[in-house]
C-alpha cells in the first residue's frame, strides 16, 4: 500500500501572499467563489493605553494556508449518500463528479469546509492534491508556487520526520476530529485550535 501523502506549511515563512491560492484556482480553472485552498489571516492580542498612547500588548498576527487535508478519517466520505467520495491508496481523497448529486452534505460535515459547490457543474469539488501531477512524480501547484518555499509535500511519515507533528494552528479545528494529513511549523505566536483568543480578519475572502 502506498504511503499517505501530506502537505506541509511553515507558518513562520508564510507571508499570506495567497500565491498558493491563486495557483490552485488558475490550474484547476475554478469559478469565482470556489476556493480549494484558502489562506486564513488570524490576529489577536490587545492595545493598551499608556500615558495617553495606545501601545500594542501581546498583539499577534499570522497566516494559515489550508485546503482539503486528505484526512485519515474523512468525514466527507462517511456522509456522502452516493459514495461519490473515495480515498486512494496514497491517501488522496477524491470526489467522483459522475456520482455526486451536489447535496453538499460533505461540505457541511467537513470541519475544514474543504468541499466547495461548483454552481456551473452542479457538483461538489475540492482539492485533489493535483493528482495528475502527483502521478507523474511532480508536486502540487500550490507547493510549487510558494515564493517563500513555505510549503512542502510528500509522504506523511517523511514530512513528520522532517518537520514534526504539529497540525493544530488556530483558526483550524482540532485535528483529533479527522486526523488530517498535514504538518504545520508554528511561529512563536501561533495559537492552538483551543486557544480561542484570536479572530479571523479576512472572513469576506473565505
Amino acid at each position: 500500500m502506498a504511503k499517505q501523502l501530506a502537505f506541509y506549511v511553515d507558518i513562520n515563512k508564510c507571508s499570506g501572499c495567497k500565491a498558493c491560492q491563486i495557483a490552485c484556482k488558475d490550474r484547476s480553472n475554478l469559478p469565482v467563489g470556489v476556493r480549494w485552498r484558502k489562506v486564513f489571516q488570524y490576529e489577536g492580542g490587545e492595545w493598551v493605553d499608556q500615558n495617553g498612547q495606545m501601545i500594542p500588548s501581546s498583539v499577534y498576527t499570522y497566516s494559515v494556508s489550508s485546503a482539503c487535508m486528505h484526512c485519515k478519517k474523512p468525514i466527507c466520505m462517511d456522509v456522502c449518500p452516493t459514495s461519490a467520495i473515495s480515498k486512494r491508496d496514497d491517501g488522496i481523497v477524491l470526489i467522483n463528479a459522475d456520482m455526486c448529486i451536489g447535496c453538499r452534505y460533505c461540505s457541511w460535515a467537513c470541519p475544514y469546509g474543504a468541499p466547495q459547490f461548483n454552481e456551473e457543474l452542479n457538483v461538489m469539488t475540492k482539492c485533489d492534491m493535483c493528482q495528475d501531477l502527483v502521478d507523474k512524480g511532480e508536486r502540487p501547484a500550490c507547493v510549487e508556487s510558494c515564493p517563500y518555499r513555505a510549503m512542502d509535500f510528500g509522504p506523511l511519515d517523511e514530512i513528520r520526520e522532517k518537520y514534526g507533528t504539529f497540525a493544530d494552528p488556530a483558526p483550524l479545528p482540532d485535528p483529533a476530529i479527522t486526523e488530517p494529513a498535514v504538518v504545520y511549523k508554528p511561529n512563536k505566536v501561533t495559537k492552538s485550535s483551543r486557544s480561542g483568543d484570536g479572530r479571523l480578519m479576512n472572513l469576506e475572502e473565505l
